[in-house]
């Protein structure tokens, strides 16, 4: 038997082998009438079972135990089943490791199940739902594999009920149903728009909840448009995998699905919200039958079958008729335009399909018919027929009105050849760039090929293009190419700008759009130039656009943060804040806004508060939709961020790698998201010492971040700053600077940012590293002078500028001066900074090394005093008094170095597993050890100590392993000890 055979075979078999012997018998006749040849195959294969039916009763490999309530699974407790198919099967579930309380639905595996084609599919669900966020989604809140090896899947639990249950139990009228079932479509073109085609819409996968809200599910058999399929001429053995009754018929050809597959399921579905039946009536029930009807069979008008089921339900009679009158006409149109059997003759995309369903419910003329003047006619008069009714008595009226109606005609009628023109567009371009299943599809390809074919076949419909322009930029946009997104929004803008039937919709997303990639290249200013002057229009249409006025909002606001107009981002985040919160309950976009104004507190340096909005934003995320949404992308970044600047490396190295982990996952490595966290990874790699690492990454990320922005950008310039850094760790002062030098070329144009002035101070930290005081002084003090314009004087920032001041002001011996900044620099960090920043501790490790410098430069100032004196000028009587003020002089040093000393103990002591404060942990051990090494008069605790000098020895020995076992490739902290040590020999 040949693999095409048994691909027919396969689950006519396995449906029998389900059935009692009646229900079998009578199933073998309904075949045998179809196929006498199949019937009789199958029947000798039931046979064979039949009579082997002990054959493997115990599995050759013992699977999992089976599902029962009250296990676990992974966190999860089984409650009940909610469901089963050949898949396997999904639990209510309840979250029981205390972390957090919620339901879920739980979706597993068959037990036992081998199947490597179901666990392939299985994986792939997880991947596309991780992709998607969207509130009439069902959400994927977590997943992983048990302990004994059960794949799951963690989903948001829907209490709801079949979409066509729900609106044959609440008798909704039509008007009702249609925009119920635009939710769908949102839901579906938001899959689309990720490039997701879900292959399996059917109502038992669109539930409606309490809220009558709509939840879609089951992406099990989903298809990524931009993944790899099996060749054409692979061995097919699996079972096909959708349901026969909402299939298009090119699924049952076995031809490649596109987005337009989904919207032949739509219309199914959308026939059986209105009709009350399917699309087709056959005379027998059967598969083929079916099959034959969906490939060769016109369906009927809804409003006929309405009409039918009207006649037969004298209790519903009065009710199905008006709907039918409502059906009649547009619906119908609508409905058999989505049916068309081939894609090309469908609607071009689900937004065109709700957009039609949109201007039925406007009672404006639809694009599923044709277009006729007397129809165009008729449904202006209907729209304005009051207006109308007073306005037919005076002649000239009526006359304007018709004209109006001709002019309306033009409009249609251009909307129309705009729409086929997309539909034969689309199509052609999947033909063009083999969007088949002979290999992967390559979506920049796709995207090249679009705008080409655009700029030659569209030419003369300028408002086409334009969309089309905005649909190939978002996904430009999605892939991280931010230059290729701005020339093409660029070009739509030029487009939309002289064209007065552009929809207000078009021109607010296509503004968000561009200022979205200006913003991302760099362009700050640019973007608020272009978006400002329409935030007045963007305020008009609030009311009749909100989800477009609060994206206007979003992006604007953040273009008016990275310009430096806080307060005025601040009032637009609200503003779209309140929008998503209270019009749209847009879960997500309330998130995204929650992080927005967590980042303009971080800007303003208030880093507590900062860190509750990121965390508030993140556990909300969470709660709403789960972890792997691409938003707790940005999130954690931020977190990563802050705690590294908060000084909690051990967090922040966390945060970041579950950042690089999910965008990794959902992104893919060129992704920017990816390659920022990557980059906020490297950079937790400096600071724990792994030098070699860390620049493979940054190297890594410069070049792929110059690839795509270019040399000289923001993002490139902050890459050469952390490459300098690595080689001022290493020790290669001139190649430090070189680097540092290049960035601040970058950023030259912009001082008042936050990162030119971090690179400035980096520069002189690198030359009073070197010994080159001087030049390093002039670079803080123009530090100092920036950062008190963004931050203020009483900043802790202002603090740590204070302290390098000082430890440059005492290279040079102006002492005065240097410790009157190192006082400032201990205020400012511990009164601004929470107590364990490790600023804080630096202030104070500054200050006592300078004042045990002071000292000991006191002491031998007063060593080479005493030697200088010659005994025979003194009398015995002056002698004695010169010893005794000499011994008390030494005993007051002593005293003051102790108290240094003691200053520098609780340092000593500060907890290793902080890489920031292990460094200044070991600095402060080795001062103390270098200068009992020096001192071996010093007392301790009252009690001379002979031997300091040996332990203080055995002290740094210790230490120096310890440091070169964390720090093996370097670093200035192996330098500064190495300095220390080297004052001991």
């Amino acid at each position: 038997m040949d693999a095409e055979r048994w691909q027919r075979l396969s689950p006519l078999l396995d449906a029998l082998i389900e059935l009692d012997a009646a229900e079998r018998t009578a199933r073998l006749v309904e075949l045998r009438e179809e196929d006498v040849e199949l019937a009789d195959e199958l029947e000798k294969l039931l046979s064979l079972e039949d009579e082997h039916q002990d054959f493997l009763s115990e599995p050759l490999v013992t699977p999992p135990p089976s599902a029962k309530p009250d296990t676990m699974i992974g966190p999860y407790k089984l409650e009940r089943m909610l469901g089963e198919g050949g898949m396997g099967q999904v639990w209510l579930a309840r979250r029981a490791d205390g972390l957090y309380q919620r339901r879920v639905a739980l979706k597993l595996l068959r037990p036992g199940l081998a199947d490597p084609n179901l666990r392939q599919r299985f994986n792939r669900e997880r991947q596309i739902l991780a992709r998607l966020g969207h509130p009439h989604i069902a959400s994927l809140l977590d997943a992983g594999i048990s302990v004994d090896n059960q794949p799951y899947l963690a989903l948001e639990y829907v209490e709801g009920e079949a979409i066509t249950d729900w609106c044959r139990g609440r008798d909704l009228d039509t008007e009702e149903r249609v925009r119920l079932f635009l939710q769908v479509c949102e839901a579906v073109s938001h899959a689309h728009a990720n490039l997701i085609v879900h292959r399996d819409l059917k109502p038992s996968n669109i539930l409606v909840t309490p809220l009558d809200e709509v939840r879609l599910l089951d992406f099990g058999i989903a298809k990524l448009l931009d993944s790899p399929e099996p060749g054409r001429d692979s061995t097919r053995t699996e079972v096909r995998a959708f349901t026969l009754h909402y299939a298009a018929p090119e699924q049952i050809r076995g031809e490649p699905v596109t987005t337009m597959t989904d919207v032949y399921s739509l219309g199914v579905v959308l026939y059986e919200l209105l009709a009350e039946t399917k699309p087709y009536r056959l005379s027998r029930q059967s598969d083929a039958a079916w099959e034959e009807a969906i490939l060769l069979t016109d369906p009927q008008k809804p409003s006929l079958n309405l009409q039918r089921e009207a006649d037969s339900d004298p209790s519903r009679k009065q009710a199905l008729r008006r709907r039918t009158r409502e059906i009649a006409g547009d619906l119908d149109n609508i409905v058999l335009k989505a049916l068309s059997k081939r894609p090309e003759q469908r609607y071009a995309s689900v937004e065109a399909f709700a957009l039609d369903l949109e201007r039925y419910l406007e009672g404006k003329p639809v694009l599923a018919r044709p277009q006729s003047l007397a129809y165009r006619s008729h449904k202006f008069m209907h729209r304005h027929r009051w207006v109308l009714a007073t306005a037919a008595l005076i002649l000239s009226v009526l006359t304007s009105a018709l004209g109006l109606v001709t002019w309306q005609a033009e409009q249609a009628k251009k909307e129309a050849n705009r729409a086929q023109a997309l539909q034969n567009f689309v199509t052609g371009l999947f033909e063009q760039t083999g969007g088949t299943s002979t290999g992967p599809l390559d979506v920049r390809e796709l995207l090249r090929a679009g705008e080409q074919r655009a700029n030659r076949e569209l030419a003369a419909q300028p408002l086409t293009r334009a969309e089309l322009f905005g649909v190939l930029a978002k996904l430009r946009l999605s892939l991280g190419d931010y230059q290729d997104a701005e020339r093409l929004l660029k070009l739509q803008a030029t487009l939309i700008e002289p064209l007065e039937d552009a929809p207000d919709s078009l021109r607010l997303t296509s503004a968000s759009d561009l200022g979205r990639a200006q913003r991302q290249l760099g362009q700050a200013q640019a973007c608020v130039a272009q978006m400002a002057p329409l935030e007045v229009y963007a305020r008009r249409l609030q009311g009749q656009l909100p989800v477009h006025a609060a994206t206007f909002y979003s992006e604007l606001g953040r273009c008016r943060s990275e310009a430096g107009k806080p307060k005025l981002a601040r009032t637009l985040f609200q503003r779209s804040l309140e929008i998503r919160r209270n019009t749209l309950d847009d879960i997500a976009g309330v998130v995204e806004n929650l992080g927005d104004l967590a980042a303009l507190d971080r800007d303003d340096n208030k880093l507590p508060e900062a860190l509750r909005g990121y965390r508030n934003a993140l556990a909300q995320l969470q709660a709403s939709v789960g972890d792997r949404h691409p938003l707790a992308i940005e999130l954690l970044r931020n977190l990563c961020a802050l705690e590294r600047r908060a000084g909690h490396l051990a967090i922040a190295e966390r945060d970041c790698y579950d950042a690089l982990s999910l965008a990794l996952e959902l992104r893919g490595e060129d992704h920017p998201d990816a390659v920022d966290a990557r980059r906020q990874f490297a950079a937790i790699l400096v600071d724990e010492g792994r030098l070699d690492e860390a620049e493979a990454a940054f190297t890594q990320t410069r070049a792929r971040l110059a690839a795509r922005l270019g040399e000289r950008h923001a993002k490139v310039a902050r890459d050469d700053n952390s490459l300098g850094i690595i080689a001022f760790e290493r020790g290669d002062t001139d190649a430090a600077l070189k680097l540092l030098d290049r960035a601040l070329a970058t950023l030259r144009k912009t001082p008042q940012d936050e990162y030119y002035q971090n690179i400035l101070f980096n520069k002189a930290m690198v030359l009073h590293d070197a010994g080159r005081d001087q030049a390093a002084l002039t670079l803080l003090r123009e530090v100092e002078r920036l950062r008190i314009a963004r931050v203020g004087k009483e900043h802790g920032l202002i603090g740590d500028t204070a302290r390098l001041i000082g430890e440059a002001l005492a290279g040079l011996g102006q002492t005065a001066e240097a410790r009157t900044r190192l006082e400032q620099a201990v205020r400012l960090t511990h009164e601004q900074y929470d107590s364990t920043h490790p600023n804080a501790y630096r202030a104070t490790l500054s200050l006592a090394l300078f004042d045990l410098r002071r000292i000991e430069d006191d002491a031998k100032k007063a060593a080479k005093a005493t030697a200088g004196r010659t005994a025979p000028e003194a009398n015995a009587e002056t002698a004695g008094e010169e010893a005794t003020s000499e011994a008390g002089s030494t005993s007051s040093l002593d005293a003051e170095r102790n108290a240094v000393l003691a200053r520098l103990e609780p340092l000593a002591a500060l907890p290793q597993g902080d890489p920031e404060l292990r460094k200044i942990a070991w600095i402060a051990s080795a001062t103390i050890a270098a200068t009992h090494c020096r001192s071996p008069t010093i007392e301790r605790e009252g009690e001379p100590e002979t031997l300091l000098p040996t332990k203080a020895l055995a002290t740094l020995d210790a230490l120096e392993s310890k440091i070169r076992e964390a720090m093996p490739q370097g670093g200035s902290v192996r330098r500064q000890f190495e300095r220390l040590r080297a004052e001991c020999l």
